[in-house]
């Protein structure tokens, strides 16, 4: 039989806030961040020291079996929001949570959105994450306004691979790049706290993190000149059967912990702190 997390733990930290991330973030330590599905990995990784907890849409591929995460719904993030709160609230954990807004509920209007956040904020997330810029900005203003914290995506837009033209670097050319960091900084300038850098180069990921006065960029594929760094849980224990990005690192096989799952993520923590991981040399596009 498997575990669950108990009621009554005891937490081994002060919760992560906005605030504390701020902080981390002028101080100059990275934020780690993974994804998580379920209440038993999401307290897992909370007690390995995780920062941020990730409830995102690529569930859609990773539990879903889907081939990308347009068709996860909006009742299926409501339901793993629950369901990784809950693991965290009956386990004492102090990480900080955010929920992907699916595809299709925020791109009809602001109320749209701001309906979509709330149940997800009632759900349990502490912040929402929605993709994409120009057009966003104002909608994050709105969100914010009315005290739905917000993490941008820019850079591989998942939820847009079809327009994008696939998994594929992005930010590449001169304009591309320079359209990523006027909209890193509309998007800061609305509200945004964090802002998600996907398969964009270690250059521009750098750029844009210099060019943000407060608000933090979170790295996946974007080398190591970012605040923090996310990874697809799946992923970093080498539990996905497809062909894996080569920034993506097995800390399950590296063999230096001990601990198993809970020693990789503790792994993991450890290696994006020190600065160990990523490797730029994976990164030199």
């Amino acid at each position: 039989m498997s575990s669950t997390p108990q009621p009554g733990a005891a937490a081994q930290r002060p919760a992560v806030t906005l605030a504390s991330l701020a902080a981390q973030r002028a101080r100059g330590e990275k934020i780690a961040m993974l994804t998580a599905y379920d209440a038993t990995f999401g307290l897992l990784a909370d007690r390995a020291g995780m920062d941020c907890l990730l409830v995102g849409d690529s569930l859609g591929m990773v539990c879903q079996g889907l081939t990308s995460t347009t068709p996860v719904s909006l009742d299926t993030m409501v339901y793993h929001t629950e369901s990784v709160s809950r693991g965290l609230r009956h386990g004492g954990g102090s990480a900080w949570l955010l929920t992907d807004l699916p595809f299709g509920s925020y791109h009809l209007s602001r109320e749209q959105a701001l309906a979509s956040a709330l149940r997800l904020i009632q759900a349990g997330a502490q912040m929402i994450k929605l993709e994409g810029g120009g057009w966003t900005a104002e909608m994050v203003a709105f969100l914010v306004e009315r005290g739905v914290p917000v993490c941008a995506h820019l850079g591989l837009t998942p939820q847009t691979v079809h327009v994008l033209g696939g998994y594929r670097l992005q930010g590449r050319e001169d304009a591309a790049a320079q359209k990523l960091l006027n909209d890193a900084i509309a998007l800061e300038q609305a509200g945004a706290a964090m802002v998600v850098l996907e398969m964009v180069p270690a250059a521009l990921a750098r750029q844009v993190t210099a060019a943000l006065a407060h608000c933090a960029t979170i790295g996946i594929g974007a080398g190591s000149g970012t605040d923090g760094q996310v990874l697809v849980v799946h992923d970093m224990l080498g539990a996905t059967t497809g062909r894996l990005p080569r920034f993506v690192r097995n800390f399950l096989a590296d063999g230096n912990h001990e601990g198993g799952i809970a020693g990789a993520m503790a792994a993991y923590v450890a290696a994006v702190k020190s600065g160990q991981y990523p490797d730029d040399s994976l990164h030199a596009w």
